[in-house]
């Protein structure tokens, strides 16, 4: 994997990878209801579907009187280590890096990428960076009085992704590209592909190919290193669709 050297670098790393995740869990749940007891600790999803993830792990919060996010080790409400334990990780992390973002304690909203102003993309951020160094993908962030913004980290067997398919690969893809904060889209795709266990060659013009089972997908890029086309091939055999 490339260096770590700024958050920017966790950022593009986990935006793909990251982004399928948030997906599927939309397909797992569909509408629903959340409900989270962090004394117990208990994390409960009602709705289309009831299910408790059998873990889960505060990262911090977000809240908009101080404009600053709070990493969940430094919350002075004394929550059980168990579910503060992964950010604590995430600091040493942050330390290890030399960014101050993951390991001070509190973050201004204005320090982060692209000065966000809302408790939703702080928490976005942050919690997307969290991802890479803390190995779990699956997020999940809400409200919890004030426009306090409030994210942890989920875990179920229902939320690990299915294997790679070729229209929901393309989609992610597109949608990255033109959803999501990436400062470097050749980083972003390889990450991606490494991560889901995609074959992956760069093309004599510089471009990428992606191989995954039954397809493959062509990335273009422009002079400046943004993607400019991507194609889907379908490969004969079982896996085509």
């Amino acid at each position: 994997m490339p260096k770590i050297t700024a958050l920017t670098d966790l950022l593009d790393d986990a935006a793909l990878f990251s982004l399928e995740h948030q997906l599927h869990l939309v397909d797992v749940l569909g509408e629903h209801n959340w409900h989270v007891d962090l004394q117990a600790p208990r994390f409960d999803f009602v709705g289309e579907r009831t299910l408790t993830c059998e873990r889960f792990h505060l990262l911090g919060s977000a809240a908009p009187g101080p404009g600053s996010w709070m990493w969940a080790w430094a919350n002075p409400s004394g929550f059980p280590e168990e579910l503060t334990r992964l950010s604590a990780e995430v600091r040493a992390h942050g330390e290890r890096l030399g960014i101050p973002e993951l390991a001070n304690a509190e973050v201004p909203f204005a320090a982060l990428p692209g000065n966000p102003q809302h408790p939703a993309q702080v928490a976005f951020l942050l919690t997307e960076a969290a991802k890479v160094l803390g190995g779990r993908w699956t997020s999940y962030t809400g409200e919890v009085g004030g426009g306090t913004r409030v994210a942890c980290l989920i875990e179920h067997p229902e939320f690990t992704l299915p294997a790679p398919e070729p229209a929901r690969t393309m989609r992610v893809i597109q949608q990255a590209v033109a959803e999501l904060p990436l400062s470097d889209h050749r980083r972003a795709l390889a990450g991606y592909a490494a991560r889901r266990g995609l074959g992956q060659q760069t093309t004599p013009d510089g471009g990428l190919v992606l191989t995954g089972p039954g397809f493959e997908l062509g990335v273009e890029f422009d002079d400046r290193g943004l993607v400019a086309r991507t194609s889907l091939t379908a490969q004969p055999g079982p896996h085509a669709r």
